[in-house]
């Protein structure tokens, strides 16, 4: 009995270093493919300097965006209704096999609509590549008759590789690694933790071969100070407030979504308002970083009426564009309309409080809302400070803030 436990040890640990590799690489060739369809759409490469297509030109990027939904709307009808239809994660762990070059083709159609300018998070294409492999090696490895792993192990792999997709694309090991047990697993144990760390941090260090180590977000460098307590108690209930309504807004749209020929039309009709929109406000485009980046960059109160209507159309536009049929995530959203807020709390305040700093409250509102419509406050927390490269001094209000939110969307949630 302890020989076979020995060597399901030991397949649990080579699975665990090669998957890390496979990940890592699958993300990194997803963020390499992402930059391909933005030089050739909208003719930029998006940095964390220049997060929107502002070079391109107005009738481009309408072009752009109405064209790519017009060319998923055709690809995701195709996936849905003439052949196999790719799964989601949660569907794969209790058992589904997802089919292979239905899911690749199904992740690369996500990262193209956002690579056009489609207003939907780019996170889930990784994770559900991450998950497809590791499903794939536990066949393999069964059809190989190497000693089979458990259930829960298997399970574990597909959670942990699913993690370890979002670490390589947003060089975010921790977040990765708590996406994994904190949002899929549910089980918070030394050796999940010892799983999913390990494959996220080796998928972090292969996709960092092509991006570096360089923050998503730009931020000041000053230190969290007090006053960014003082905040915290107006901000995280608001954000608490507006995360479960997006939360319970992005599961309306995923439950009423679009999967028959009405994709046709309702998909390009929400990439021409995305387009219009985007002919004075291409922030409104792609996952909603360019918005948070404006959020955390604004520094007079004349930006107030702009963070606010974009903060709202963006999440107009991303609720309807789900419901129209597009797939994505709505992690790097809910960042953005998080910092909107937090960002128009603190110049609402500069009069009164002209030691605020705008980009601080902006990163506790992102945090806010994230943990808010996601109800994890863990990995909302790192997944913050990994992707801005805070400092320790952001640990305290932030964890206060998603505290506070958590809290007050949690009972908005259960009414």
């Amino acid at each position: 009995m302890a020989v076979n436990q020995y060597k399901k040890t030991i397949v649990l640990v080579i699975s665990t270093i090669s998957l890390g590799l496979i990940v890592g690489l699958s993300s990194m060739l997803l963020g390499l493919f992402l930059d391909l369809v933005e030089r050739v759409f909208l003719k930029y490469e998006e940095t964390a300097k220049i997060p929107a297509p502002l070079g391109t030109f107005p009738t481009d990027r309408l072009l752009s965006v109405v064209v790519g939904a017009i060319i998923v709307a055709v690809i995701w009808w195709f996936l849905r209704t003439q052949t196999k239809t790719p799964i989601s994660i949660k569907k794969a762990l209790n058992g589904e096999q997802m089919p292979f070059w239905q899911t690749i083709l199904h992740v690369m159609t996500q990262i193209f609509f956002v690579g056009t300018g489609g207003s939907v998070g780019r996170e889930l294409a990784p994770r559900e590549a991450g998950a497809l492999f590791a499903q794939k090696w536990a066949n393999l490895l069964q059809k190989l008759h190497i000693p089979a792993l458990s259930q829960s192990d298997r399970q574990l792999l597909m959670t942990a590789a699913a993690g370890a997709g979002f670490a390589g694309i947003y060089i975010a090991p921790f977040t990765g690694m708590l996406f994994s047990v904190e949002v899929l697993l549910k089980k918070l144990t030394l050796r999940t933790v010892a799983v999913s760390l390990t494959m996220s941090t080796i998928a972090m260090f292969v996709g960092s071969l092509a991006k570096g180590f360089r923050p998503y977000y730009l931020i000041g460098d000053a230190k969290f100070s007090a006053i960014s307590f003082l905040l915290i108690f107006i901000l995280a209930p608001i954000a608490g407030v507006v995360g479960a309504l997006f939360r319970k807004l992005c599961q309306w749209a995923e439950s009423h979504q679009t999967t028959n020929k009405l994709i046709f039309w309702q998909l390009p009709a929400m990439g021409l308002i995305t387009g219009l929109i985007a002919l004075l406000l291409p922030e409104i485009m792609g996952n909603g970083r360019s918005l948070a980046q404006l959020a955390m960059s604004s520094s007079s109160q004349k930006m107030v009426s702009i963070l606010l209507v974009g903060g709202l159309l963006k999440t107009f536009v991303t609720v309807l564009t789900i419901r129209a049929g597009a797939a994505g995530g709505t992690l790097t959203p809910a960042i953005a309309i998080g910092a909107v807020i937090g960002a128009i709390v603190g110049l609402f305040l500069m009069p009164w409080l002209p030691a605020v700093s705008i980009w601080q409250c902006a990163v506790i509102g992102a945090g806010a809302l994230l943990a808010a419509s996601q109800q994890a406050p863990f990995m909302a927390m790192l997944m913050l400070i990994e992707i801005c490269h805070l400092d320790s001094s952001a640990l305290l209000p932030m964890g206060m803030a998603i505290l506070i939110a958590t809290g007050v969307s949690k009972k908005m949630l259960v009414k």
